[in-house]
């Protein structure tokens, strides 16, 4: 029988393609019940595990320092597999599993939620939203209309929040996490959450991935947008982030990752204050798909994997990254 045009063209897209497609994930669990940010959550356990197991079958599972003979020999088909921010179930759930399929992935860490662990903006903001008992909120000074809490699980107000906190300058930042404690009535959440969630990785699982052959880069040291800030805020947070890394793992920072990660989380002041630390490659966060010939070492896009993406979306997503 002979093969439908649609399918060949398929079939030959498939054939020809070749180049690195970059994969994002950030927590390995189910978070649909979790009072944090539940975008944060980008697949079950049974989930990644058979995404790995296919991915090994189908594809070259490559590391940053692999990305420089990739571009020499120009071929084949190549997947990063990364991780973002540090938390904790990276060691106890994707770790295990990427070790048990002999694979390869990176982990950027924000090494100030190392250091001294803490709930970060993204989680706390989700937290204010859900455990407020009001119907919604105002906040003039950032938001032009009052906010109604949609429920029951009020994901589209604390995505709204989200993404106003995303635009502020830096120097506001605090500000509007306080005004948002104010008009949800809650307070800024309690310190002890983090314990009690147990959320961050610690030195010891950092050292302990790095000598399993994972990369550990980084991810700045309070995860801020880095063009929002002064290229002098920008070189503190990258050059702190790589000082610890080379001070605990005794290794340089070679591979980072954008906070945020948008086309405009990051610009040409990020681009220097990395080249002067000796970061090589760096990724950003808004899909997509970037061919060899016009390769950008410091702007490596990846596609999101999310706790909804079913198992042929994922599939189709690393077969026809460039529909990304």
């Amino acid at each position: 029988m002979r093969m439908p045009a649609t399918a060949r063209w398929l079939a030959g897209s498939i054939a020809r393609w070749k180049g690195i497609v970059g994969l994002n994930y950030h927590r390995i669990g189910d978070g649909r019940q979790s009072t944090f940010d539940r975008g944060l959550w980008s697949a079950t356990s049974e989930d990644f595990d058979r995404q790995v197991r296919y991915l090994k079958t189908n594809f070259d599972i490559i590391a940053p320092h692999d990305v420089s003979y990739v571009l020499h020999v120009k071929r084949g088909r190549h997947v990063l597999l990364t991780f973002d921010d540090g938390y904790a179930d990276n060691y106890t759930a994707a770790f295990p599993i990427l070790t048990s399929h002999k694979v390869q992935a990176s982990f950027f860490v924000a090494t100030g939620y190392i250091d001294d662990p803490r709930l970060p903006w993204w989680d706390e903001i989700a937290w204010m939203v859900r455990k407020s008992e009001r119907p919604g909120v105002s906040i003039p000074d950032y938001l032009s209309s009052p906010l109604v809490f949609d429920e029951p699980d009020r994901e589209r107000a604390a995505r709204t929040l989200l993404q106003t906190y995303k635009k502020l300058p830096s120097h506001r930042t605090l500000a509007f996490l306080q005004a948002i404690a104010e008009a949800t009535g809650t307070g800024r959440p309690p310190s002890d959450l983090v314990e009690v969630h147990r959320l961050w990785m610690t030195w010891d699982m950092l050292r302990e991935m790095h000598a399993a052959g994972m990369t550990i880069g980084g991810h700045t040291v309070h995860h801020p947008i880095l063009s929002r800030m002064t290229r002098e805020a920008q070189r503190q947070e990258i050059s702190g982030c790589e000082r610890r890394i080379v001070e605990e793992l005794g290794v340089p920072m070679r591979a980072f990752a954008y906070p945020v990660g948008s086309r405009d989380a990051f610009n040409g002041d990020t681009r220097e204050c990395l080249r002067e630390v000796g970061v090589r490659t760096a990724f950003s966060y808004y899909g997509g798909f970037r061919k060899l010939s016009r390769w950008d070492n410091y702007d490596i896009p990846r596609i999101p994997v999310e706790q909804d993406t079913t198992f042929p979306e994922f599939r189709a997503a690393v077969m026809f990254p460039w529909a990304t």
